[in-house]
């Protein structure tokens, strides 16, 4: 493995997070692409498992706001109390371990990623290398420890994340606690890379093995070169492949990725001025991530005792509920020819021709009443069978004899699909999360076609010319394409915003560049726009790209 420069990394300490450029974040992703060491079987176990929970607390979650960040910037007076009495109130004796990790197993999760240091430089182990640990708090013990312990009864993936960036070393050496880090001498540099060396093969040695690391700000180099040295199995995420944060990606990704979403507006706990996502939201973020071929690291935070808020816990077990009939589309699965049609997004087994279609957006099907679609990508052969996952589709409660089978015909529009809800989740029997279609031996319907999204300029006042490029026609001789556009809302509430401006769609008969411009945008405004490609029988996206309205 080629290292990059030290002095470089340190340079670009944090670049990755939260700047709020959808470019810079994505820079930082695509530069870890270059330091590619994880074997293909771990890949595959991740693709495979889909869905992890990632917990992000420290000693400093006690105040209710960001962790870490919050020393940026701040007074003497301020970081003398943060880094030595701050500490001394920190005591998450309600934390239950099995209680946590059991509810991420219940929700269907199959692995699980700790804060073990955040940027704080604050230990949640008892490590050798500093003082500065939750073994100096009156909690006093190794909470590492115990997760590790519980994640492994469980039969969850082990999951570390690590800090490399310490603000408690920046301090300690007489630095501004900067981000991206301030400039070091030799001498700095070299004690901050056996800081971190030490510090990993402290987590990768003490605990057993570690399945998953994730490396969050620079330099990352020391912490995966000794990650993957002490353990040859260990998966890097962050560090070594794709991790969008706090969005997904337009479209599907090659090769494994994982995005880790908030399910509010902040990493740890807010206890205040605080918005969920809703869990259907939820399960439809998880869909999509699936059908582009991602895994969802899906965050919680746990009160400063230990417990996890009743939001978060309620989410959760919505999530599980859901997941108990339909893990079977989520876990083993890679992205089907199209990820979605509309509303209804597909995954496929990754080793067979059976193909799960997650009927979204449908929040008033009633029990026992029946409805068609018709999916356009998908074909029947003679062996094709249809069913809803989770239900008989044979019976129908209090109502003996109803016509509850799920049927299927090949139309000429394409693979025509009649299902009836029949099982009950709730007591008032409604249920606004989608049901899933399992197709098994079917094959495509046809070749879709591709479309990329290229920078858009500035163009006249409250305007902008987006750009796109038509990659392919799939196997029409005409399509239409276009842009969709709408308010980037900001870093973490862009998730919020499901809504999009169509622009007008045109004509083309072959791969190219196409451009369009958007008018009416507010001056000062950041605004996110994807390239469109109407196919006649269904619609495909390219990514996004942000540009700021002059």
């Amino acid at each position: 493995m080629i290292l990059r420069p030290l002095l470089a990394s340190l340079l670009l300490l944090g670049a990755c997070v939260r700047l709020g450029a959808a470019d810079a974040i994505e820079a930082g992703q695509n530069a870890d692409q270059s330091a590619h060491g994880n074997k293909p079987e771990r890949l595959a176990w991740l693709q495979d498992a889909g869905f992890g929970m990632f917990i992000h607390w420290s000693f400093d979650g006690q105040l209710g706001g960001d962790i870490s960040h919050v020393a940026v910037g701040a007074s003497r007076e301020w970081l003398d109390w943060y880094f030595h009495e701050l500490p001394q109130s920190f005591n998450p004796k309600r934390f239950d371990a099995d209680g946590l990790l059991g509810l991420a197993k219940l929700a269907g999760m199959r692995y699980v990623v700790l804060t073990a240091k955040h940027h704080s430089g604050f230990c949640m182990w008892d490590s050798a290398t500093t003082d500065f640990t939750i073994m100096h708090t009156p909690y006093a013990h190794d909470l590492v420890a115990d997760y590790t312990a519980a994640a492994r009864r469980l039969g969850l993936g082990v999951g570390i994340y690590y800090s490399p960036e310490d603000f408690s070393f920046l301090d300690h050496h007489g630095l501004t606690i900067t981000r991206p880090a301030p400039p070091m001498d030799a001498a700095t540099t070299a004690a901050l890379t056996k800081l971190v060396n030490d510090q990993t093969r402290e987590l990768m040695t003490k605990y057993g093995k570690v399945e998953v690391l994730f490396i969050d700000g620079e330099p990352k180099e020391p912490c995966r070169d000794t990650g993957w040295s002490v353990n040859p199995d260990l998966l890097v995420t962050r560090g070594a492949i794709t991790t969008p944060e706090q969005h997904l990606p337009g479209r599907a990704l090659a090769g494994a990725w994982e995005s880790c979403v908030t399910m509010g507006t902040q990493w740890p706990w807010k206890p205040t001025d605080e918005t969920y996502k809703s869990g259907t939201r939820l399960i439809g973020l998880l869909i999509e991530t699936r059908a582009k071929g991602g895994s969802l690291l899906l965050n919680v935070g746990p009160k400063p005792d230990g417990e996890l808020p009743i939001e978060q816990e309620g989410r959760l077990r919505e999530i599980a509920l859901w997941h108990a009939a339909n893990g079977e589309a989520i876990h083993h699965t890679r992205p089907w020819i199209v990820t979605n049609e509309e509303g209804i997004w597909f995954t496929k087994q990754a080793d067979s021709d059976t193909v799960y279609a997650f009927l979204t957006g449908i929040s008033d099907w009633a029990m026992g009443q029946r409805r068609e679609f018709v999916l356009h990508s998908v074909a029947a052969t003679a062996q094709t069978a249809a069913s809803v996952l989770g239900q008989t589709s044979a019976t129908l409660e209090y109502q003996a004899g109803a016509d509850t089978a799920c049927r299927f015909s090949q139309t000429a529009q394409g693979l025509s699909v009649s299902a009836v809800r029949t099982q009950r989740f709730h007591t008032d029997a409604k249920w606004p999360n989608p049901l899933v279609l399992k197709l098994t031996h079917v094959q495509p319907a046809l070749k879709p076609p591709a479309v990329d999204t290229q920078k858009a300029e500035a163009g006249a006042p409250g305007a902008v010319i987006a750009h796109g490029t038509l990659l392919d026609l799939g196997d029409a001789a005409t399509v239409q394409v276009g842009f969709e556009y709408q308010e980037y809302l900001g870093f973490t509430e862009a998730l919020n915003n499901e809504q999009w401006t169509a622009t007008v769609l045109t004509a083309q008969h072959h791969a190219g560049p196409f451009a369009h411009p958007i008018a009416g945008l507010q001056a000062g405004r950041t605004y996110q726009i994807r390239a469109v490609v109407a196919h006649p029988k269904l619609t495909m996206r390219g990514d996004f790209q942000r540009i700021t309205v002059k």
